[in-house]
């Protein structure tokens, strides 16, 4: 009987949320998400940064909602990627946290990602900007739900491979030959530039990249302005090496503030297209990053990129949508780019494929102020693992002597693994294990499950596919990229 009426109050529950999120949306929305590289917590202004200015993002703050605890799923790259397109922790889809020119695996076409699922409920789709999740068939974003693609296709710090077709009116600069392209050009930091299947030009000129995959997006938005329409905008910068248009550079004393300010300035640009579309009010615009700073700064959070304490994986987060998410609000539930997916499901009619994924539907914290989220817990098996849960960060493994994940200014703890109360200790300096051992055990238990799960249910990558013919993709044999 308790069972029962345990059921019952879930389905009156579920219909009341329902209920209540019809009433703020109207109609479906168009979706926008602007994902940063190597964006850091400390790198805009509306998080506390000092250097840099970055006003559009402080408006965006201002007539929408920060997301103070926002997780991606993954510190890197291709991980990250992957998570955020599919719902679903990298490690399940049997994805490499960082993808080269010269990798044998993509992600798998038979994947829903976002746009998969709003291009079947009727979207317009377009991916501008960086890719990095398959560089050739079938992994390419035009097998992955986008109608069309306009970008580099991985890091802006690797290389060419020569097994990707050429366009026939291709842009060669900087004196390089079409034979050099056919061969494998060996250099590193220079890279092409891809629409749709082809290289339309390289190398590519990366001084312009971020206002050309600014007005590439805005005549998407222009030309799909009276149909609903899916734009993923990931931008290449502030991934290294850094570049900036002339209208950006030397504005400040570092070129890294140079290049997060010109990422603000396309930020502004959008949502100036949408409001003059007349669109504003039916577009839900999610800005965040794929990882922690490479170059700047993700204080007051501890460490950086391609780490698991939170300066690796928590980002500085927005959604704007005016009219429907309150405006000047925060959310400091848990949250994560996992739950994009089925929460976009809700709000865009979406049929999710019905493969398991692992975010859920936070609706409820998007909607109104204060509200409890649905996700207690967060756990990650990126490098050695960690778990968010509540206010408490989880290690299981002993804080390190030296290197990226070492204390700074203090001797590492003793303790074999982490406790951090992030609320009170946001720099994850006090390791509290010692005082909490029944919680940690708890927490060690709930990381060990999700490892288990997550090996016992690997999906495929797919293998790219390779001309015969082409060129093997040489590496020059540098220090590999993040």
């Amino acid at each position: 009987m308790r069972l029962l009426v345990g059921l019952l109050l879930a389905c009156l529950l579920v219909s009341h949320a329902e209920h209540a999120f019809g009433e703020k949306v109207k109609q479906p929305p168009n979706v926008v998400i602007i994902f940063i590289d190597d964006l850091g917590f400390g790198d805009v202004e509306f998080n506390g940064a000092k250097g840099p200015r970055t006003p559009n993002l402080n408006q965006m703050a201002a007539e929408g909602m920060k997301f103070t605890d926002f997780y991606v799923g993954c510190a890197v790259c291709s991980g990250s990627r992957t998570a955020l397109l599919t719902g679903t922790h990298y490690q399940r889809l049997s994805m490499s946290p960082v993808l080269f020119p010269n990798s044998k695996q993509g992600l798998h076409p038979e994947e829903q990602t976002i746009a998969d699922m709003l291009k079947e409920a009727g979207y317009r789709t377009a991916c501008v900007g960086k890719w990095h999740l398959g560089h050739l068939p079938p992994c390419l974003p035009t097998y992955q739900g986008f109608d069309s693609y306009y970008g580099i296709p991985y890091s802006n710090d690797m290389w060419i491979d020569p097994a990707n077709k050429l366009a026939d009116d291709i842009d060669l600069r900087e004196g390089v030959t079409l034979q050099e392209v056919q061969n494998g050009v060996t250099k590193r930091n220079v890279v092409p530039l891809m629409r749709d299947e082809e290289i339309i030009e390289y190398p590519c000129d990366q001084n312009t990249v971020t206002k050309r995959y600014t007005e590439e997006a805005i005549r998407f938005i222009k030309s799909e302005s009276d149909k609903p329409f899916f734009l993923y905008l990931p931008h290449t910068m502030v991934h290294l090496p850094l570049h900036v248009s002339k209208d950006f550079q030397g504005r400040t004393d570092k070129l890294i503030w140079d290049a997060i300010e010109e990422v603000d300035w396309s930020v502004g640009e959008i949502l100036k297209t949408l409001r003059d579309e007349q669109i504003a009010e039916n577009t839900l615009v999610i800005f965040t990053s794929d990882n922690g700073a490479a170059v700047g700064s993700s204080l007051p959070l501890r460490a950086k990129k391609a780490s698991v304490y939170d300066g690796g994986i928590r980002e500085p987060t927005l959604m704007w949508w005016p009219g429907t998410i309150p405006a000047g609000t925060a959310c400091d539930e848990i949250t994560a780019s996992i739950d994009l997916l089925p929460t976009l499901a809700k709000l865009c009619d979406g049929k999710l494929s019905g493969r398991r994924i692992d975010g859920v539907d936070i609706r409820s914290v998007m909607f109104t102020k204060n509200a409890e989220g649905p996700r207690e817990s967060f756990v990650l098996m990126h490098n050695e693992g960690t778990v968010r849960h509540g206010k408490w960060k989880y290690y299981p493994w002993k804080e390190k002597k030296q290197g990226r994940d070492a204390p700074k200014g203090r001797a590492p703890s003793d303790e074999p693994v982490q406790l951090y109360d992030i609320v009170a200790d946001i720099g994850e300096t006090t390791n509290l294990a010692a005082q909490h051992p029944e919680l940690c055990e708890q927490l060690q238990k709930m990381f060990e499950d999700h490892v288990a799960d997550i090996k016992a249910t690997r999906r495929p990558t797919a293998p790219l596919i390779r001309p015969q013919d082409a060129s093997p993709p040489n590496n020059p044999n540098r220090k590999k990229s993040k």
